[in-house]
């Protein structure tokens, strides 16, 4: 599936030259108003990082804004944390958001690039071709003065017709397969200290390392001041991590958040030959029965 791009909106208005995944504020708020545009609010956060994503949202957030709701959005039959739902259930969400699946659909968090992309990952894999993400976040566009509001968005519930992209989605059973074939690559999303295994992980029972093979690229490389990096810096970061862009690719991070940030880097460098991990480390580090290695490499 050709996934849909800002380069197919309209042109000459202001949009976000280094992604076509990305809008930026200018044109958000001048589109405001538009019908067929979904605004949503797709915060969440680590506990170390001390805040609120809901109680945020509540306090102010851009008008006609909805919330994303990470831990209510996820596979009601799995243990782990932010499990993709099937179809169905993701359906019945995004429909009591009041999103379409032909909807214009704009993702904004905090600080720009940190749980936005996942929610533009999902809604892309099930089915929603017009999906970005707002350059700089909700931070930003409070920095400069941009509208916001604490009211409550009212929700015209609609037909979300999800349909799942397999294809962009790698299971357990398939990361055990690459592991023992190196067919294709796995980008760690996770600090350097947890994929090395130095610094603890934050959830109980979960063992600190990584994945044999896997090449270790924080999401916290790959932006700068809430912006995806250009281009080229962002080719910079792959080659320094050793991925090689010529090849597949299988995104993993924590808990599935982070690792399509990584997913969001490689489809602006028109890399499509990628899947996230949904499982990610919350799966393979809390297993007793998968192979994990210490260290930089």
């Amino acid at each position: 599936m050709e996934w849909f791009s800002a380069s197919n909106l309209r042109k000459g208005e202001d949009m976000k030259e280094d992604s076509p995944f990305l809008v930026t504020a200018d044109w958000l708020e001048a589109h405001l108003k538009d019908p067929g545009l979904s605004v949503v609010d797709g915060s969440w956060y680590l506990p170390a990082q001390g805040r609120d994503a809901r109680a945020e949202y509540e306090a102010a957030h851009i008008p006609r804004a909805i919330f994303f709701d990470h831990d209510a959005v996820v596979d009601p039959d799995s243990a782990l944390p932010h499990t993709l739902p099937d179809a169905r259930t993701f359906a019945r969400h995004a429909g009591s958001m009041g999103i379409a699946i032909s909807d214009t659909i704009v993702v904004y968090d905090g600080p720009g690039l940190f749980s936005a992309p996942r929610v533009w990952w999902m809604f892309r894999v099930m089915g929603a071709q017009k999906v970005f993400i707002l350059d700089g976040g909700f931070d930003r566009w409070k920095s400069e003065g941009r509208p916001v509001t604490d009211e409550a968005t009212r929700i015209a519930p609609d037909l979300f017709d999800a349909v799942l992209d397999k294809t962009r989605v790698a299971s357990l059973d398939a990361m055990r397969r690459i592991v023992e074939t190196g067919e294709s690559q796995i980008a760690d999303a996770r600090p350097a200290g947890r994929f090395a295994g130095v610094d603890p992980e934050p959830r109980q029972g979960v063992r600190g390392g990584h994945m044999p093979g896997a090449r270790s690229l924080p999401a916290s490389l790959l932006s700068r001041d809430g912006s995806l990096l250009p281009p080229d810096q962002l080719r910079a970061c792959f080659e320094a991590a050793g991925v090689d862009l010529e090849r597949p690719v299988v995104t993993s991070c924590g808990s599935g958040i982070t690792a399509a940030i990584i997913t969001l880097a490689l489809e602006t460098l028109g890399h499509s030959a990628n899947r996230l991990y949904d499982g990610s480390w919350s799966e393979w580090g809390s297993r007793s029965d998968t192979p994990v290695e210490t260290g930089k490499e």
